[in-house]
């Protein structure tokens, strides 16, 4: 699935954001109309519906919005409050960006939560897709269970990756993606939508998705793998495993 059952799952919450308009029928600018009205009842009334939570941030961080992917027993998604379109947004490379990935780690409980404790945060992977292979026009950062086939490429492979971009000698998906490893110590303090400046090759954002998984234990480094390929329709959501498989091996262990 990429994006195509947010696509379904946002036309319900359109229903509820819309109420009363003559449509209400889904565009790309849903999800906007959506984290306005968690915005707007956050700020009224203390409450985040139909979101999970609501930051309003400060005059010095900006804020953003945790929504439950409808129809979908773990996925989340962390967006801003302020209106920026997608990945390609340059100002996402300064430390507004940070500020989006460090409340999307802090979402990750809300996965695990669904699945009762049955699955770590580390499995817990991040995946933000292009332009052409996205839904919506207002930023969102997916949240889900690793799909088990990449985390145990992952896993066979850890050995090769290093501080820099580096195409993968293997496929995730069937396509060729580009690596690097953030060591443990410094995920406090990463921005990986600045990080995708320094990938290889041309910088059309606008055809870049991006990934990021943490390191599993016995991994060689401890901290997470960043994961971007470039194409019209790029989608890192597929490295997401939204019917969940790890937790299910995990419970039975």
């Amino acid at each position: 699935m990429v994006d195509g059952v947010m696509r379904a799952a946002l036309a319900s919450l359109a229903l509820v954001v819309t109420a009363g308009a003559a449509y209400a029928g889904v565009t790309r600018d849903t999800l906007w109309v959506v984290t306005r009205t968690c915005v707007a009842a956050q700020a009224t009334f203390g409450k985040p519906f139909p979101c999970l939570r609501v930051d309003l941030g400060s005059h010095d961080r900006p804020g953003f919005a945790i929504l439950k992917a409808p129809l979908l027993k773990t996925e989340v998604v962390v967006m801003p409050t302020d209106r920026i379109a997608g990945i390609e947004d340059r100002s996402l490379r300064k430390a507004s960006g940070a500020a989006y990935w460090r409340g999307a780690a802090e979402a990750r409980h809300f996965v695990t939560d669904a699945l009762k404790g049955r699955l770590d945060t580390s499995d817990v992977a991040f995946a933000v897709n292009s332009q052409g292979g996205r839904s919506q026009d207002q930023l969102h950062i997916h949240l889900d269970c690793v799909r088990p086939t990449v985390r145990a490429a992952l896993r066979a492979h850890s050995g090769i990756f290093t501080a820099d971009w580096r195409p993968l000698p293997f496929l995730l998906g069937g396509e060729r993606y580009y690596g690097k490893l953030v060591p443990a110590d410094t995920l406090d303090r990463l921005n990986p939508f600045e990080q995708l400046a320094h990938l290889p090759g041309p910088h059309d954002l606008r055809a870049t998705s991006l990934a990021m998984i943490s390191t599993a234990p016995g991994d060689p480094v401890p901290g997470a793998y960043l994961l971007a390929y470039r194409a019209g329709d790029s989608h890192a959501e597929w490295l997401l495993d939204h019917d969940c498989a790890l937790a299910a091996t995990t419970a039975a262990q």
